[in-house]
């Protein structure tokens, strides 16, 4: 190319893609046809298999969320013979929001069974963005942690169930209420006055709330009677 010709291609935008093109066609036209495989593909996946498969789940979980507003725990997690429980969506219908779903009834139903370290794993599984049901959740896994002596993971569980749904004042205040009284346990009197003064800052009208100022008192007291000998 002489030298005038490539001055001319490099002031002239139409020229300059013309040469990118004849130079990079092959890896240009492989990398779009990749794109729009793994496209397909993806919709394809989503629109033959997942869709189909959540549907189904939806229909097999109906009648476990009858029971499950009935308090019939056995039945939400094993089915009656004819219908079956979460257990069984869980592990057929594994990846669908559905299946998701079925841990958590599987997790509450286990804990009012009292198979807390059943509860404990399908809680730990499960994970939503509607925040009043992932703020139950976190309280549930944290009853269950506390039933079996896991303090530490329950006082977690019971600040992330405190602080997920606020608009609850009366669950949130409870669950951080719950999350002092286990602090006190443990002997960690300074974190359990922060939760307590935490309810009363955050949720005054709440019954926890009310009551806030009467633990304050008598773990300041307490504190400062050990500061004392």
């Amino acid at each position: 190319m002489s030298e005038h010709k490539q001055q001319s291609t490099h002031n002239d935008p139409l020229l300059q893609a013309e040469f990118f093109w004849k130079k990079y066609a092959k890896q240009i036209i492989i990398a779009a046809i990749a794109i729009i495989v793994v496209v397909g593909g993806w919709y394809g996946y989503n629109q033959y298999i997942i869709k189909p498969k959540e549907e189904k789940a939806a229909e097999a979980i109906y009648k476990a969320q009858e029971y499950f507003a009935q308090d019939s725990s056995n039945l939400v997690l094993n089915g009656d013979g004819f219908n079956k429980g979460v257990l069984y969506i869980i592990k057929n219908f594994d990846g669908t929001k559905t299946a998701d779903l079925a841990k958590y009834y599987a997790g509450i139903s286990y804990l009012k069974l009292g198979d807390f370290a059943n509860a404990v794993k399908y809680l730990k599984e499960f994970s939503t963005d509607a925040p009043q049901i992932q703020m139950a959740a976190y309280g549930a896994l944290a009853d269950a942690e506390a039933e079996l002596g896991k303090n530490e993971e329950a006082i977690k569980d019971y600040k992330k169930a405190g602080v997920t749904f606020p608009k609850d004042a009366f669950s949130s205040s409870e669950y951080l209420f719950r999350a002092g009284l286990l602090s006190e346990t443990l002997g960690k009197t300074k974190d359990a006055i922060e939760l307590y003064k935490e309810i009363k800052e955050k949720y005054p009208q709440t019954d926890k709330g009310l009551q806030a100022d009467k633990y304050i008192y008598r773990l300041s007291i307490e504190k400062n009677d050990l500061s004392v000998n």
